[in-house]
C-alpha cells in the first residue's frame, strides 16, 4: 500500500510541476502578447497624435477657413476689404488696367483667378511691385484671362466676366485682388453664382445692379477670348505668365525667379525705365 501511495504522491507531485510549468509559458505568453499589444497602442498612438498635428497645421494655414474661400465673419471681410484698398487705392484704374495710362513700361499679367500660383503670385511679389513701380506712375499692369486651373470653360468665363464687369466701373482691381485673397479650395467648386456676388459685395463703391447688367455682355466674352489667343500666340501653357515692355512698343516674355520675391521683376522693370 505504501509504495502505491508512494507513486500516487510522486505522480502528483510531476502533475504540479507540470501544471506550474504550464501556467509559466501562460504567463510568458500572455505577457509577449501584452508588450505586443502595448507596442501597438504606442504606435497607434503617435499616428493619431502626427495626424491631429497635420490638421491642426493645415487650418492654422488655411485660417480655418471653408472650401468656399469668402470669409464667414464681417471682421474677416472687412480686413480684406481694407487690405486691398490699400494695396490699389488711389491708383488709376481703367478696365484691365491698372496704373497710369502714361506709364513708361507695361507689364501684362495672365491669369486664371482659380489658379493658386496665381495666389502667390498676387499675395507674394505683386503688392511690393505695385507699391515701388505701379504707384510711382513708372508701371502700369494689364491682366489678361488664360484658362488654366478652372475645368470647366463656363465657369471660367463667368468668373473671368465678373471681374471685367467690374472693370467697367473702374474696380476690376478690387475685384481681382479680393477673389485672390479669398480663393476656394481647387476643383472644390466653389465658384458659384453667389460666391461672385459675395465678391463683388466687399468691392467698395460698386454699383452691383450695373455690374450684375453689364456681366454678360459679348464684348467680354470677346476679350477673354482674344486674351486666350494672344496667350498661345506668346506659347503660354501655363499661368501666372509675363509678358513686358516699354509701352506702345513691342512685348517680351518674361520668366521670373520667383513668384514672392519681387526682385527679378524689379531688375526688370528698372531695366526698362532707364531704357
Amino acid at each position: 500500500m505504501s509504495s502505491i501511495e508512494g507513486d500516487e504522491g510522486d505522480l502528483t507531485r510531476k502533475q504540479r510541476r507540470e501544471q506550474a510549468r504550464e501556467q509559466r509559458k501562460e504567463l510568458e505568453a500572455a505577457e509577449v502578447a501584452g508588450a505586443a499589444r502595448r507596442k501597438r497602442l504606442t504606435q497607434l498612438g503617435i499616428v493619431v497624435a502626427v495626424v491631429v498635428a497635420v490638421i491642426v497645421v493645415v487650418l492654422i494655414a488655411t485660417g480655418g477657413k471653408s472650401k468656399s474661400g469668402i470669409p464667414k465673419s464681417s471682421g474677416e471681410k472687412n480686413a480684406t476689404v481694407t487690405e486691398v484698398s490699400n494695396l490699389v487705392g488711389g491708383i488709376p484704374q481703367s478696365a484691365n488696367v491698372l496704373g497710369s495710362p502714361t506709364a513708361p513700361v507695361t507689364l501684362q499679367y495672365f491669369g486664371d483667378l482659380e489658379c493658386p500660383i496665381c495666389k502667390q503670385f498676387t499675395l507674394g511679389a505683386l503688392p511690393p511691385i505695385i507699391q515701388k513701380w505701379v504707384r510711382g506712375g513708372q508701371l502700369k499692369i494689364e491682366y489678361r484671362s488664360l484658362e488654366t486651373a478652372t475645368r470647366e470653360p463656363e465657369v471660367f468665363k463667368d468668373q473671368q466676366a465678373a471681374a471685367l464687369a467690374a472693370g467697367k466701373q473702374d474696380k476690376m482691381w478690387n475685384y481681382l485682388e479680393t477673389f485672390y485673397h479669398e480663393q476656394g479650395e481647387e476643383d472644390s467648386g466653389y465658384v458659384t453664382e453667389s460666391y461672385l456676388q459675395g465678391i463683388a459685395q466687399q468691392v467698395p463703391g460698386l454699383n452691383l445692379t450695373k455690374w450684375s447688367s453689364e456681366r454678360s455682355e459679348p464684348a467680354l466674352d470677346n476679350q477673354i477670348t482674344g486674351d486666350g489667343q494672344a496667350a498661345n500666340a506668346a506659347g503660354f501653357t501655363g499661368t501666372p505668365s509675363f509678358l513686358i515692355g516699354k509701352t506702345g512698343g513691342a512685348m517680351k516674355k518674361f520668366e521670373s525667379a520667383s513668384l514672392t520675391d519681387p526682385t527679378s521683376f524689379n531688375e526688370a522693370i528698372e531695366k526698362l525705365v532707364k531704357a
